[in-house]
């Protein structure tokens, strides 16, 4: 009888022990998943602001691209201008005389122009056609007039 009461406490006491192993190896498990979720949240988090900043690169390298085309054609633009107004060459001295004074005139007109927008509109209310009146002046004397020295031949 002794050999089976110590069977039966052998085995009462390997299933108590084994239970116990097993509720540790769940609980450790628990803990492990939850530092996993934890560690992947993280992750995930940290992918997401890697996107957002990749993006962001991207939006600027954009801008930097448009930029670039946007004065890279203003000075072709110039430089077509430039090489045609040179490819003209002399006529008629009329000719010359009204070709000469269609930028002067034209100057001054614009010039009028913004002084009577300046003077006859609201400054509080209408300050971008202000603005822009006095751009389209200034713009056109200074590239209509800007390098207009007299040539060297």
């Amino acid at each position: 009888m002794a050999d089976i009461a110590g069977l039966a406490a052998s085995a009462a006491g390997g299933g108590v022990f084994g239970l116990v192993g097993t509720a540790l190896g769940r609980v450790a498990g628990f803990f492990e998943r939850r530092q996993t979720m934890k560690h992947e949240t993280a992750r995930w988090a940290h992918e997401v602001d890697l996107i957002g900043m990749q993006q962001a690169a991207a939006r600027q390298e954009t801008e930097a691209e448009l930029a670039l085309t946007d004065a890279t054609g203003r000075w072709d633009g110039l430089k077509a201008s430039m090489t045609a107004e040179a490819a003209i060459g002399q006529s008629y001295l009329w000719v010359d005389a009204i070709r000469g004074l269609t930028r002067p005139v034209l100057t001054m007109l614009l010039w009028l122009i913004a002084t009577g927008i300046w003077f006859g509109t609201d400054p509080e209310g209408q300050t971008s056609i202000i603005e822009t009146a006095t751009f389209a002046a200034t713009a056109a004397t200074l590239w209509w007039f800007g390098d207009r020295a007299p040539r060297s031949n």
